[in-house]
């Protein structure tokens, strides 16, 4: 059997344990299922371009989330702007000692509770220095490894640096046309599921939205800053306690391209080691902020042994992002921010996938919209949406989610220069201005549905 289709196959057997993982994690927790009506709006995409996101799709609204929901303590949806009031903070609900066991099979026990001492750390929020013993070691990790030979870019956008933009295609650059590559992972697999994530915390109000995504036994994935990490570690643990996914989002939150190479694994690196210093493992998904990732720190992501996530897009290069970030800072309010999610629901139907959102649960107004619009309008679509992680959602077990608990050789993808470019499902992306590229990502894949179908054709008892 060819290299490609065996890692499939172990992708697909993946998917059956990862599965199990699920019920073992959420016990008698059930998927919630579906259904609130799209409108067509207008999507303002990621930094730094605006795009028109137009949904063609009809729904049929049977449960209209409320512009004030009843019995809650989210503001109505006109409230929630830049200026709304400071709503009070929900403590950490459980406390875990140092041994106690996560849901994670092989997983080690939680390390010693974290104090932050703040001499042995990069100072939060600026780039991370990279004069470290820390990063010359992180930096061994590249070693024999193909990292293109790409410029950093002036600071991460297409007007900053228009003769970067002008070669996005060859450089792979996310931010300025949407390329993509067979190793990110972009989507869900099956259709009508959203891999639910949020970005930039922990925050001071992750804990009200743990509490809500527990109450619809959902779980999601969070991609953790490790500035914010060291302020509330305790909210790490319960998350991951919790059975939610971790995942890498850089130290200081800049964006990745317009940083040199040390810069870059100083970024991962810190924010690795500060969610392993917390909950005692190191995770192998990243999200680079601002999706801001080119060939270059592809690269690098993978040889230190981190897939990028990367929300998804559509064909004409509209992102679904939904704008909350911007919320905020006055640049859009929590209508405009719910109206561009309603479109990205209709969009969705659209789709011969799933797809991935972005959204945020660093600020109240964020958290606000997803507990009281975004997560209620996604359970009540018509037609049905399956909410998962996206981990999950890929079919990768937990197990592979961490290092420490990762059994499978062929995840995370292993870049080098004679490496295959063979990646779990799900990855590879949708927007159609993905290509291949040059080096240890030249070798594309087939569309994941086709191997799966070959699969079941020559060997389906295998699967069931």
């Amino acid at each position: 059997m060819q290299l490609q289709a065996f890692v499939a196959l172990l992708s697909l057997l993946g998917a059956a344990n990862a599965i199990q993982d699920r019920h073992a994690r959420l016990g008698k927790r059930q998927n919630a299922g579906a259904v609130v009506g799209s409108s067509s709006t207008s999507l303002s995409s990621g930094l730094p371009t605006t795009t028109t996101f137009t949904s063609s799709a009809t729904s049929i609204s049977n449960s209209p989330v409320p512009t004030t929901p009843v019995g809650t303590t989210i503001p109505p949806l006109a409230n929630i702007t830049s200026g709304m009031a400071t709503p009070s903070t929900v403590p950490v609900s459980a406390t875990y000692s140092a041994g106690a066991t996560p849901l994670i099979s092989g997983a080690p026990v939680l390390p010693t509770p974290f104090v932050f001492q703040a001499a042995s750390w990069p100072t939060q929020d600026q780039i991370a220095p990279t004069d470290s013993v820390e990063v010359s070691q992180w930096m061994e990790e590249l070693t024999g490894f193909n990292i293109p030979d790409i410029s950093p870019t002036a600071d991460g956008t297409c007007v900053g640096d228009p003769a970067a933009a002008s070669q996005a295609a060859s450089r792979g650059w996310w931010t300025c046309g949407g390329y993509t590559r067979a190793t990110d992972i972009t989507s869900c697999p099956t259709k009508m599921t959203w891999g639910v994530s949020f970005d930039d915390g922990p925050g001071f109000y992750s804990m009200e939205l743990l509490n809500y995504l527990a109450s619809k036994n959902l779980t999601s994935t969070f991609f953790v800053i490790g500035s914010r990490i060291v302020e509330r570690p305790q909210v790490l643990v319960e998350e991951y306690m919790a059975g939610h996914e971790i995942a890498v989002h850089t130290w200081s939150h800049r964006p990745l391209t317009m940083l040199t190479t040390a810069q870059v694994v100083a970024e991962l690196g810190w924010a690795r080691k500060a969610i392993k210093d917390v909950i005692g493992v190191t995770p192998t998904l990243m999200r680079p902020p601002f999706g801001d990732i080119d060939d270059r720190v592809r690269a690098i992501s993978l040889a230190m042994g981190m897939v990028p996530v990367i929300w998804t897009s559509t064909g004409t290069g509209a992102t679904f992002d939904t704008n909350d970030w911007k919320v905020p800072g006055g640049v859009v309010t929590g209508t405009q921010s719910f109206a561009t999610f309603e479109a990205i629901l209709g969009n969705a139907t659209m789709l011969n996938t799933g797809f991935v959102v972005l959204e945020h649960d660093l600020y109240p107004q964020t958290v606000d919209l997803a507990i009281g619009y975004t997560l209620p309008a996604a359970m009540n679509f018509t037609p049905s949406l399956t909410l998962d992680s996206i981990g999950h959602c890929n079919g990768i077990p937990s197990t592979n989610l961490y290092r420490e608990s990762n059994t499978n050789t062929s995840f995370p993808y292993a870049n080098s220069t004679s490496g295959d470019s063979s990646v779990p499902s799900g990855s590879g992306g949708n927007g159609g201005s993905s290509t291949t590229t040059s080096g240890a990502l030249s070798n594309a894949i087939m569309p994941i549905s086709m191997i799966v179908a070959s699969l079941l054709a020559a060997g389906g008892s295998l699967l069931m």
